[in-house]
């Protein structure tokens, strides 16, 4: 089982769009092709959503690892793709065993 599968939250920094400091949530995951996929209930009115519109550069901690450094952001986007959203869904559901929301996508640069 890979490790993303064995851990149960990824840990999300991103920048406040007033403040300019780093921000971290604790948040449901699942990984697929290696890409990260997080789910926000409330959509686009979610504070973290709403920083990573403005600043897409984000951290990903998964365990012990730290997916991006200050240095080399990770990118994050927001998902339309329907057949990706309800890929993500489906596995958040079998997961979580919930899924619904706005879907983010969160893309580590990996050397």
């Amino acid at each position: 089982m890979p490790a993303q599968d064995r851990e149960e939250f990824l840990y999300l920094t991103t920048i406040g769009r007033t403040s300019g400091l780093p921000r971290t949530i604790e948040i449901w995951f699942v990984e697929h092709d290696g890409k990260y996929y997080v789910v926000s209930e409330r959509r686009e009115q979610a504070g973290w959503v709403r920083n990573l519109v403005r600043d897409p550069a984000v951290r990903v901690r998964i365990g012990a690892r730290d997916e991006a450094g200050p240095a080399d952001p990770a990118d994050a986007r927001i998902v339309r793709e329907s057949d990706l959203v309800a890929a993500v869904a489906s596995l958040m559901k079998a997961k979580y065993g919930w899924g619904d929301g706005l879907v983010v996508e969160i893309a580590p640069r990996r050397p």
